[in-house]
């Protein structure tokens, strides 16, 4: 629900960066008042990740139509096919001259902390399981967050995303491992 609000702002004219910072901010707000109040009586883990998953595919579809109906929402951004993203990096990955520091800082910590929270529920029920599980389960987990790890390596250094990427995937699978290593 907090996608129309926040789109709405960036087709009034905000700026696209700062509208992420607010769309980001609420999800988290949604994702800690869930893990903290929903998912400690259900351990339904999977719907909470399914709820965001379902926000951010409404957000990406609509990064594909608010800009085609106000082109004034493509200043700032670049095109990926039919999607429109915030533009941060010049060619050489150094910041844009339109992007305020704090902003960007700001929409670097939602966004960390975003796949943070989403990632949380899953190492709890893990910890929490007394199941076993089996490495290829694990290594399939890692996989499964290799595009969130793409984005969050990507607007951390934009020029470091083969090296992060790679380094986030393995230290998740080792704090895999060690929640498993009893099982």
């Amino acid at each position: 629900m907090a996608t129309v609000p926040c789109n709405y702002l960036w087709f009034a004219g905000y700026n696209v960066l700062g509208m992420y910072v607010v769309l980001f901010g609420l999800w988290d707000i949604c994702l800690l008042r869930d893990l903290l109040l929903v998912y400690q009586k259900t351990k339904e883990y999977d719907d909470l990740f399914l709820f965001l998953l379902l926000a951010i595919v409404v957000q990406v579809v609509y990064t594909a139509i608010g800009p085609n109906m106000n082109p004034s929402m493509q200043q700032n951004c670049d095109a990926w096919a039919y999607f429109y993203f915030p533009d941060i990096y010049t060619a050489s990955f150094g910041i844009e001259s339109w992007v305020n520091a704090s902003t960007l800082l700001a929409f670097r910590l939602t966004g960390t902390a975003l796949i943070f929270l989403a990632i949380l529920p899953m190492l709890l029920d893990l910890k929490n399981s007394d199941e076993h599980i089996s490495l290829v389960a694990l290594i399939v987990i890692a996989i499964i967050f290799i595009l969130p790890f793409l984005w969050l390596s990507f607007i951390w250094l934009g020029g470091a995303v083969l090296v992060l990427t790679p380094l986030f995937v393995v230290v998740l699978l080792i704090v895999l491992l060690l929640l498993t290593r009893e099982r």
